[in-house]
């Protein structure tokens, strides 16, 4: 029998919840389409002249690529029919973007990052988006402004050698592939479960001397050479967190982004509470790993702005512990 399809997958999971309206069911497929968008985008990007700036910045500050507003552009225009969805933020626009039209009926608010790892655009590195999906209250832009265990759903598009679509609405966390002969994602794992512990660490080390005492003493750790422990761990960094995040999530290990501890520009981290931090964080948990900010558990983090960022270490269950000890200065 051959491998399910995404519709076919979500519609047959709604069926075992007789409840279900069928809304979120049409929300997931949504961003299947849109990832399938996306990916078309990115191969074609380089000839049709989309590579490089936008000759324009984020919120952050940032500079844009074209695929950055591209992305963006085709994630908003995803929800803009079928009065699901009011609102949609995103890590490239200022303020939440108020579907007008469902404004009274849309029951739904998206949350995305929709182009992660921006800088390796043009040379053709991997990529990714992110999603998380909230019901929406009365308050509008400020019910955003919660804690992750609010998420219903979450999940993120990886845009590599194959276009994967992961995502969790449960207690589980399935994956999916793109099949580029007929156009539809396919069952590839029902139930992704991350390993306990690992071999790996992703953390960008160029920026550690800015970083707190214990990341810096955690990060010369896991070099050391014991074969006890199983150290040292091998670098795995990319400059894209969807893709470092899925190596971790099949192989265990761990992501951690630290803030900066010198009174630099990132004094609460880079990533982003509501984008990147929340959805994985869920994803992460679902599949039997954590999300920590080194204190706090990540989902109880509650921003206090759209674009308010957190120091994160991401991962299985036993390196994120690890840092958590080194962080408190009992590693």
């Amino acid at each position: 029998m051959p491998p399910a399809t995404l519709d076919r997958f979500i519609l047959e999971s709604e069926h075992a919840h007789p409840g279900a309206t069928g809304e979120l069911s049409q929300l997931l497929m949504r961003f299947g389409v849109a990832g399938k968008r996306i990916a078309h985008e990115l191969a074609m990007a380089g000839l049709k002249r989309e590579l490089g700036s936008a000759a324009s910045t984020n919120i952050q500050g940032e500079e844009q690529k074209k695929l950055d507003v591209l992305a963006n552009e085709i994630l908003l225009e995803t929800f803009d029919y079928g009065g699901l969805v009011s609102l949609a933020a995103s890590e490239e626009m200022e303020q939440a973007f108020v579907y007008t039209h469902n404004a009274e009926e849309g029951r739904y608010a998206i949350l995305f990052d929709p182009m992660d790892g921006s800088s390796n655009i043009d040379v053709n590195g991997t990529l990714g988006a992110i999603f998380s999906i909230r019901r929406r209250g009365e308050r509008g832009e400020a019910d955003l402004l919660a804690s992750g265990r609010e998420q219903i759903a979450a999940g993120y598009i990886l845009f590599g050698p194959a276009t994967l679509f992961v995502y969790t609405c449960g207690e589980a966390v399935h994956a999916f592939a793109l099949d580029p002969s007929i156009g539809e994602f396919l069952l590839t794992d029902r139930t992704v479960r991350m390993p306990a512990r690992g071999r790996g660490y992703a953390a960008n080390e160029g920026r550690s001397l800015g970083w707190p005492p214990g990341a810096r003493a955690f990060t010369e750790y896991l070099k050391e050479f014991d074969p006890e422990s199983g150290r040292p761990y091998s670098t795995r960094y990319s400059g894209s967190l969807v893709a470092d995040f899925h190596r971790i999530l099949l192989e265990g290990g761990i992501y951690y982004y630290p803030p900066d501890a010198t009174g630099g520009s990132k004094p609460k981290g880079k990533l982003r509470v509501l984008y990147e931090c929340h959805p994985l964080a869920l994803l992460a948990e679902r599949a039997g790993g954590r999300a920590s900010t080194g204190h706090q558990n990540v989902l109880d983090v509650v921003p206090e702005a759209l674009h308010a960022r957190t120091p994160l270490a991401i991962g299985s269950s036993t390196e994120v512990s690890l840092y958590e000890r080194f962080l408190k200065g009992d590693g």
